[in-house]
């Protein structure tokens, strides 16, 4: 693994189990900054990005992303984390400052901020007409186990999903990471028994990560007496994609009229990156000025059936 790796793909040397593990330490501390999240908040949304970039790493193609979202119904609200098919991340939490007593065993009590009364939508662009989705009801908000009741569920993979992430006091991310180790086809009751065994015996994310313990050490542990071989390793970080050009595509999306109305209203549109909280400001004039005149015709195509339409019905 090399020395800026913060992920790794591993395999059992029968090749019945397969590891995936990350470092998200500098991930989740982007999303801290750029957020400004409470501590239970960057425990919740970090969770969820560590387990989003673990999955883009899944993916079969580079060009490929994946969505995970949560809509548990508690204070946070909304989560959403969005990666790419090499692993790079970004998110969102509707509601970045939530205030919660921790659990009575002292830790972030992230399953009351995230809430249990909803479900987790797994969305997978593949580059086809439609998106993969899968849904499932949340268990316990609590994420890692959501994430594995996803895939025993939804995608019919047995799955063990530990994600861990620590927060200073002063709300600053001290460590964050986890893994997902999920079993192959023709596994035998024996190997589950022992791997079983090995993942109960293994200390929490955080505390292999505070004691300084890496990924490949993460690996060593789960797959115990399996002798494990590395596939692949990564350099994952948040990052968004947002650009100007992004912007405009969007704006043209909504059609010339409705940017008329815009542009209207105001000559210059502010669009907040929800991602990374980069304002671009949009001048509709200019934009018009370089509208495809194709696009006005079928616009107004559009816009003469709806007509025909109406004086129908009436």
């Amino acid at each position: 693994m090399e020395q800026n790796h913060n992920m790794l793909r591993g395999i059992s040397e029968n090749g019945g189990i397969v590891f995936y593990g990350v470092d998200s330490t500098d991930i989740v501390r982007e999303m801290e900054r750029l957020h400004k999240t409470s501590a239970v908040t960057t425990a919740a949304l970090g969770r969820l990005l560590t387990a989003a970039s673990m999955m883009g790493i899944m993916l079969k193609s580079t060009r490929d992303s994946v969505t995970v979202q949560i809509k548990g119904g508690g204070p946070a609200g909304r989560l959403l984390a969005v990666s790419d098919g090499t692993g790079n991340v970004k998110g969102y939490v509707e509601h970045p400052v939530v205030e919660l007593p921790p659990r009575e065993d002292g830790h972030l009590n992230v399953g009351a901020a995230v809430g249990k009364d909803g479900t987790l939508d797994v969305i997978r662009d593949l580059g086809m007409r439609e998106p993969y989705i899968g849904q499932v009801p949340l268990t316990t908000g609590e994420i890692a186990e959501d994430i594995t009741a996803y895939f025993a569920i939804s995608e019919q993979v047995p799955t063990v999903c530990a994600l861990g992430v620590l927060v200073n006091p002063d709300l600053t991310v001290r460590c964050a990471g986890g893994f997902i180790v999920q079993l192959l086809p023709g596994a035998t009751e024996e190997e589950i028994d022992h791997l079983e065994k090995n993942i109960k015996a293994m200390p929490s994310v955080t505390a292999m990560l505070e004691q300084g313990m890496t990924v490949r050490n993460m690996l060593d542990l789960a797959l115990e007496g399996f002798q494990p071989d590395i596939l692949d390793s990564y350099h994952v970080a948040y990052r968004c994609d947002c650009s100007m050009e992004r912007v405009e595509g969007m704006l043209h999306s909504l059609g010339k009229k409705e940017v008329e109305k815009l542009r209207d209203e105001d000559p210059v549109a502010e669009v907040n990156c929800q991602f990374c909280d980069k304002v671009y400001r949009v001048d509709l004039n200019e934009l018009l000025k370089k509208w495809p005149a194709s696009e006005e015709k079928t616009d107004a195509k559009k816009a003469e059936k709806s007509c025909k339409k109406i004086r129908k019905s009436g």
